[in-house]
């Protein structure tokens, strides 16, 4: 009876060593994420304001013309005879950028 009870608080005890572990270690983890989410948002907001603030209308009127879906956008909302979205929904190179929101 004594080593049962022996036995079930040894178990007891690794089970609360492994599962205060197991959360801090998420803790952790979710931290690291957090901070990589943050740091890709900051580099890909920089990257298409880098990219919103080099393009200008230049004739280009085709999703095969452009190089980017921030681009097809660009020309899409301020450039004249644009011919990127067929289906008018406000979405240019769907098929191209994959985009179908």
């Amino acid at each position: 009876m004594l080593n049962k009870l022996l036995l079930i608080l040894v178990v007891a005890f690794g089970a609360k060593l492994y599962f205060e572990n197991s959360s801090h270690q998420y803790s952790d983890n979710q931290q690291d994420l957090n901070q990589l989410s943050t740091q890709e948002l900051l580099t890909q907001e920089h990257f298409t304001q880098t990219e919103r603030n080099s393009f200008k209308c230049d004739g280009r009127q085709y999703c095969s013309q452009m190089t980017s879906y921030e681009e097809a956008k660009y020309f899409l909302k301020n450039c004249p005879n644009t011919k990127m979205d067929g289906d008018d929904d406000g979405i240019p190179c769907e098929r191209q950028f994959n985009r179908f929101d």
